[in-house]
């Protein structure tokens, strides 16, 4: 089973949200939607699961064009942002909605419900009303509602972005674990690029309601296909190959590009210091130019050597 898009545009009046995009997701693969707010790829998202209609082009499944098929006919499950739990109901209760729509049996449903609670990591909490939950545990609870009916495709629109930073990275990590044992074929929404290469086995950029750039996260992450695609992946500086040793035209430095070493082959006189969460970011310039380098605390008008970390390089095109 796949989902296919081809050629889709969604326009909102003569605004193109959405334009000529064309993409594949496999059976099992976990595809992410990686862009800026504003870039299209929620409304993306809501055209495949049928909440907004295109103007051309056609989602298919199988091969079978969708269009016509109603929101709750095309077996998808949907996570949003927020949840949208049902407030009224039990932990149990909002999972089991998915099944009672399916006239699952009891007993089925309730091993079903139980089993799904175990994957979350929320066994133990099927009586607990849900707004007695942290914003984490909800968000987990909306997932196993999502995936209690089997869909054939997960749909995730920015699901982990309400919560601090530290939550959503271990659930990102926690969700890519469960998206891979339950061998969901998903397509995930995401302005992060950490949570974006957690969760997917290939990414999407959008950029102006297009798609830029698709390939494996260390791919894109290595090698971003323009500029503007490289800032938004973090890099900051742009040099010559030979800056960094390689032979190539043109490569982008991230923060992370140039670390304090104290048998590095480059030396440079420290401007700036910043604390970070875990690690100190220093300005620093070099033969007339200013570069960011990370490394341990240094006094503002040290010199200091650096050396070059690749990981922190892209290289552009």
């Amino acid at each position: 089973m796949a989902l296919e898009l081809d050629s889709i545009t969604v326009r909102y009046g003569q605004t193109a949200a959405v334009s000529d995009v064309s993409l594949s997701v496999a059976d099992g693969e976990v595809v992410a939607l990686l862009g800026p707010s504003g870039c299209g790829k929620s409304t993306l998202l809501r055209t495949v699961a049928g909440l907004e209609k295109p103007a051309s082009g056609a989602v298919r499944w199988d091969c079978a064009d969708l269009a016509g098929v109603p929101v709750h006919r095309r077996e998808f499950g949907l996570v949003f942002q927020d949840g949208q739990l049902f407030p009224h109901r039990t932990v149990a209760g909002n999972v089991a909605f998915g099944l009672r729509m399916q006239k699952v049996e009891r007993e089925a449903r309730d091993k079903r419900v139980l089993s799904l609670l175990e994957l979350v990591g929320l066994e133990g909490y099927a009586d607990r009303r849900v707004t007695q939950l942290s914003g984490g545990e909800q968000q987990r609870v909306a997932l196993a509602r999502a995936l209690a009916p089997s869909p054939r495709l997960l749909l995730l629109d920015e699901p982990l972005s309400a919560l601090d930073r530290a939550l959503r990275e271990q659930l990102a990590v926690d969700l890519a674990r469960l998206l891979r044992e339950a061998a969901t074929t998903a397509l995930v929404v995401t302005h992060d690029h950490d949570e974006a290469f957690t969760l997917a086995d290939r990414v999407a950029i959008m950029s102006r309601g297009r798609i830029v750039q698709v390939g494996p996260p260390a791919e894109v992450w290595s090698s971003p296909v323009d500029v503007e695609t490289a800032k938004f992946l973090g890099c900051n500086k742009f040099v010559p190959g030979s800056f960094v040793g390689l032979d190539v035209e043109r490569v982008g430095l991230r923060a992370t590009a140039l670390r304090v070493d104290p048998d590095g082959l480059m030396e440079g006189t420290v401007l700036e210091r910043v604390h970070r969460r875990d690690h100190v970011r220093l300005l620093v310039e070099i033969g007339g130019e200013e570069y960011e380098a990370v490394g341990p605390m240094s006094e503002i008008g040290d010199r200091v050597r650096l050396e070059i970390d690749l990981d922190g390089v892209a290289r552009i095109g």
